[in-house]
């Protein structure tokens, strides 16, 4: 293992235990779309097209939550609490770093989809996802698009105590529109057009695909081609917006 990669599952490791330290972020991160699930399981339960939604709408649901979320309150709090800027002046490398930070949002999302996976199947009559690799497409696709927003969209809060505000503007309505919890073709015309022009909407369709329909990645291209457009997006802009430093220091 060479020294940077050495460092960086150092830094992994104190990242899990950090997170599990944070009860409220755990909750919030963890398991609130996993008490989502069961609460709308309970009420749609006498409809399994109903469930057919919200599973995979859980899904894509909990890959925001433990990607943008976290991350646009995590690289806030630490840019603004000049944890950043302390980091920057140890021999710990910048990448070593934030690839343990990103590495511990992936873990999250990854173990968040896969419990989903489990309990569609024994709870709401899902069975197992009909095409696995599809599955995986979407959701390492989806972490990749939602985590490089997050940290894009760290770059625009003022400071740590907007950055609830600030991220829940952006999450609360996105997932209200974007089939989580209902059909987004069953939406007002403009809200379905504003759905179709974000990307969870389209990993929402992947994960349906993979767990519900069977389509496969070939079958949701359109839906890969956005996903991939937003990811460029994000990712261009996290790395020329990002500060060590808060503005007021």
């Amino acid at each position: 293992m060479s020294e940077h990669a050495a460092f960086a599952w150092h830094q992994y490791r104190l990242e899990r235990k950090m997170f599990w330290r944070n009860p409220t972020a755990a909750f919030f991160n963890f398991f609130l779309p996993l008490l989502f699930l069961f609460l709308f399981g309970a009420i749609f339960s006498g409809s399994q097209k109903d469930l057919n939604v919200l599973v995979p709408g859980i899904a894509g649901l909990s890959i925001m939550a433990t990607t943008f979320s976290s991350l646009t309150m995590n690289i806030t709090f630490l840019r603004e609490e000049g944890v950043l800027k302390r980091v920057r002046g140890t021999p710990l490398p910048t990448g070593s770093y934030l690839g343990a930070i990103g590495a511990n949002a992936i873990t999250n999302a990854v173990v968040q989809v896969a419990i989903v996976v489990v309990a569609g199947k024994l709870f709401f009559n899902i069975g197992w996802p009909k095409d696995w690799i599809a599955l995986v497409v979407f959701t390492f696709t989806g972490v990749a698009c939602l985590a490089s927003l997050g940290v894009a969209y760290s770059h625009v809060i003022p400071n740590f105590d907007a950055a609830a505000a600030y991220q829940n503007i952006v999450f609360l309505p996105t997932i209200f529109i974007s089939s989580v919890f209902f059909d987004v073709k069953s939406a007002p015309a403009f809200l379905h057009d504003i759905a179709l022009a974000l990307p969870l909407v389209h990993i929402v369709d992947g994960l349906r695909g993979a767990l519900v329909t069977g389509e496969s990645t070939v079958d949701n291209l359109s839906d890969l081609a956005v996903i991939a457009l937003w990811t460029a997006f994000g990712l261009f802009f996290a790395i020329r917006g990002f500060r060590w430093e808060s503005r007021r220091r």
